[in-house]
């Protein structure tokens, strides 16, 4: 398993003035870290004289500790009615990972202490709606749960769901670091997804993450402790013996959870996809990649955050939905997919 320790921590002053700043600071005073106390921006100041890789190998070795402003909450659809951080960013280094652009020029791992106050943020957007359930997606900024073990903000939050009648929590993730939520009191609110792909993609392209069986692993644990599971295939990809692979995957899944598949198992499926900022940065971290960027094979969408997407050609993405589905309706005939896109 792969544990995320930084070699640097900065500690904004504000975030020392909550309970879980001052539990992440007590964390690292027996651990081989440079400890700074200054605000982001003067930090960040110190890494622009780097280049593009310099500078993004360079983050993945750092970790702010800071608080969350955020006041409103965008929309997170297909996957939730919205979306909140408790992080922002990954020590994961995905090659294909849409933060490459979102977080561009500060890829560094940030995590939020003010947790009362994400917390009221929630609340008062579930008192806005005359939904019966409203669905919160943590991890559409991050992945909270690879920075568990420092923070315990999952938990916490995990529990802070299970209070509510309205509130519904979910959260994806690509490491097995769950031993610290298995025995939290969830009350069946909060659905976890595992992030799965086949091993060509997670060796090649998902640097710094769990492989497969941790990950299986990650789900047995969750479906013992009567949480809902789910898994993101994602992002979908057509290389060569792509259909053998993915079967392989769906394969891998049902033997290890054949004994405890859950009747609400679900699916969330999709394809892989870039924009052309996206294609540029990466090529600029990783100029050896073997992401297939080649725009001639794609065609263009119309994103959500006000940039065109590359995804597949109609013939292809079809074909993909169909294999997808198919394999699904083989190995598990009962869970649900919530979406392709």
């Amino acid at each position: 398993m792969h544990t995320f320790m930084p070699r640097t921590v900065i500690f904004e002053p504000s975030a020392l003035q909550y309970p879980v700043g001052h539990k992440i600071y007590r964390y690292f005073q027996d651990k081989p870290v440079e400890i700074i106390k200054t605000s982001l921006s003067a930090f960040s100041k110190t890494l622009s004289e780097l280049s593009e890789k310099q500078q993004y190998a360079r983050s993945k070795t750092i970790l702010a500790v800071t608080r969350n402003r955020q006041k409103e909450l965008q929309s997170c659809k297909p996957s939730a009615d919205y979306q909140f951080a408790l992080v922002s960013n990954c020590p994961g280094s995905c090659e294909y990972c849409y933060l490459q652009t979102n977080q561009s020029y500060k890829p560094y791992l940030k995590v939020y202490v003010n947790l009362e106050e994400i917390w009221e943020t929630i609340s008062v957007h579930i008192s806005k709606t005359q939904k019966p359930v409203v669905t919160f997606e943590a991890s559409s900024n991050g992945d909270p749960l690879a920075v568990e073990h420092i923070t315990g903000s999952v938990g916490a939050t995990i529990e802070y769901f299970g209070l509510l009648d309205k509130g519904r929590l979910r959260v994806a993730t690509k490491f097995n670091n769950v031993n610290q939520i298995v025995n939290k009191r969830h009350e069946g609110h909060t659905r976890i997804r595992i992030s799965m792909n086949t091993d060509y993609v997670i060796n090649q392209f998902e640097h710094g993450t769990d492989p497969v069986q941790e990950r299986l692993d990650a789900a047995e644990k969750l479906i013992k402790a009567k949480y809902t599971v789910g898994f993101i295939i994602a992002p979908i990809m057509i290389y060569e013996n792509w259909k053998e692979e993915y079967k392989n995957m769906f394969k891998n899944i049902y033997e290890k959870l054949k004994n405890i598949i859950p009747d609400d198992l679900t699916f969330e499926l999709i394809q892989h996809r870039y924009t052309e900022p996206a294609r540029q940065r990466i090529l600029a971290r990783f100029p050896n990649t073997k992401l297939d960027m080649s725009n001639n094979d794609r065609r263009l969408k119309w994103g959500k955050f006000g940039q065109f997407k590359y995804i597949y050609q109609k013939d292809d993405e079809e074909e993909l939905r169909e294999y997808m589905y198919s394999m699904i309706n083989l190995y598990f005939p009962d869970a649900h997919i919530e979406y392709f896109t």
